[in-house]
């Protein structure tokens, strides 16, 4: 299937190839010398439009890095774009200097190198992004797989999906409308709907068809249908949408664009798979303000991970994703082949982006851009159904803490226990402390919390226990608590914080300290 996007151009004269994200072989660095990633700005082709955003490229000129644990991590950072900035190695727990973000270290300066060693203590998929100013809205973010050894004689093939929102708007200014109540604007060309600001409820989706979009040309491709409609996944919870006549808000911005691997569905990636070959998903949401439903078409899933921490298997074919989450699902390609979209369709949206699986040979059709049902939002339906493979061991808390998270649309301030950042009081806690923590969610919209430094188990969903899934990263829905436990086994002062990018920049971060 010929693309239009035979290349992308990435600065300083490196080449980028389009398909960048295709699994590939392992790049063979000089031995005993440490990988080298390069930030730089490259081009991509959005809508048929050029633009300009950010790239992370290793050795080989692909984006992110790929690896095996026992390699270690052994990192030369190198920024060549023009401004100073870190990476955050997001999931993996390296000691606290290593972290990539401004409380660990000074910022990488235009021009200079700054280097990371440090051991991998486990195997998965995680990822990297910025973590100073806007600049992941740009797209300055890759993933970062950790392979197990034990996975270098599995016959298997894996595919790696990075999903995004896009906005040609600058990040800076869609923030500063926000803040400003300017929502009049937010966005840009198409995706300028309900001018700008995605305010969506069970108020406000009372006049939203949910039945389908009679007449739509979906061909015979499978996967081309859409995320449950809202009320259709069996043992869906509601509650949390309305608590009486309040609104859930559901999306600060409208995109211009939801992309997946760089591309957006008019010119999807096609990967070539194999009749009855066994593959695995690793999906990784690196938007900054959208949740996903990952919709597997005609394929059946196995999710076998989140976040990069093993869970006891869960079938389906549809999955929900938060921002900064991952999810590793397993399938097997049909023996007679054919065409298989991986899809992403964003919450209270049927807009959607993805990815195509295709056996040789088989007729590669358009994949709609909008979904013929709106998804219904991400909660925490799939959270109930996890079950770690590997828990952490039953112990008594040493430390609880109840933190609320504060904030609302109007004033776009947001806060942890009704302070920002920059009035934080640290979350204090003492070496080899079983650590509780309670998120009480005080705000109609979602925000996926994110603890640097460790892996926590999700062990409570409101007043009910649960051995949950490991993770880094949780969604917590409004007027909703999450509970998490973790071993305080990692000094330093870790940053725990929303992940939506323009809600942390607006102040909901605060940090674990060790004392």
């Amino acid at each position: 299937m010929p693309s239009r996007r035979q290349f992308l151009s990435f600065a300083g004269g490196a080449v980028l190839r389009a398909g960048s994200f295709v699994p590939r072989r392992l790049f063979a660095e000089t031995p005993g010398a440490p990988r080298t990633l390069s930030l730089g700005t490259r081009t991509i082709d959005v809508h048929g439009r050029a633009a300009t955003v950010f790239g992370i490229l290793d050795g080989a000129g692909q984006n992110g890095l790929d690896l095996y644990q026992s390699e270690g991590f052994d990192v030369r950072l190198a920024n060549g774009t023009d401004a100073s900035t870190v990476i955050h190695w997001h999931g993996l727990t390296p000691p606290f200097e290593y972290d990539g973000t401004e409380v660990a270290q000074a910022l990488v300066a235009p021009g200079t190198t700054h280097d990371y060693r440090f051991d991998l203590s486990r195997s998965g998929t995680f990822w990297m992004h910025s973590h100073h100013g806007l600049t992941e809205q740009s797209l300055l973010a890759a993933p970062l797989i950790v392979r197990a050894d034990s996975e270098r004689a599995i016959d298997r093939q894996d595919v790696t999906i990075m999903l995004h929102d896009f906005s040609f708007t600058p990040p800076e200014e869609l923030l500063a409308r926000l803040t400003g109540q300017d929502a009049t604007v937010i966005g840009s060309g198409t995706a300028a709907m309900n001018m700008g600001m995605m305010r969506t409820g069970p108020g406000s989706m009372a006049g939203m068809d949910h039945s389908g979009t009679a007449g739509m040309d979906n061909g015979s491709m499978p996967g081309t249908g859409a995320a449950p409609a809202m009320g259709e996944m069996a043992g869906m919870d509601h509650a949390a949408m309305g608590h009486g006549n309040m609104q859930m808000d559901l999306n600060d911005i409208a995109f211009d664009a939801y992309l997946a691997n760089d591309r957006d569905l008019s010119d999807p990636l096609v990967v070539p798979v194999d009749r009855g070959g066994r593959v695995r998903l690793r999906i990784i949401n690196g938007a900054a303000s959208t949740n996903f439903w990952i919709d597997l078409g005609g394929l059946n899933g196995t999710l076998v991970a989140v976040d990069g921490m093993d869970v006891s298997p869960v079938f389906g074919g549809h999955f929900e994703i938060a921002m900064a989450q991952r999810l590793d699902i397993e399938v097997v390609v049909p023996g007679d082949g054919g065409v298989f979209p991986i899809l992403a369709q964003r919450e209270g949206d049927r807009t959607r982006t993805g990815i195509v699986l295709a056996t040789a040979g088989a007729q590669i059709a358009k994949v709609p851009s909008e979904a013929e049902r709106i998804a219904p939002p991400v909660l925490l339906d799939l959270e109930r159904q996890l079950v770690a493979a590997a828990p952490l061991a039953a112990r008594t808390p040493d430390r609880r803490i109840a933190l609320d998270l504060t904030g609302d649309m109007m004033s776009y301030v947001w806060g942890l226990n009704g302070l920002t950042y920059e009035e934080r009081s640290p979350l204090e806690v003492t070496s080899g402390d079983r650590v509780e923590i309670t998120l009480r969610n005080q705000t109609m919209m979602s925000h996926p919390m994110h603890l640097h430094g460790h892996h926590f188990q999700v062990v409570g969903l409101g007043a009910a226990r649960l051995n949950g899934a490991l993770r880094d990263t949780v969604i917590v829905p409004p007027m909703e608590s999450v509970t998490i436990a973790f071993d305080a086994d990692n000094p330093g002062e870790w940053p725990l914080h929303c992940h939506n990018l323009y809600h942390m920049a607006a102040g909901m971060m605060t940090t674990v300290e060790y004392v």
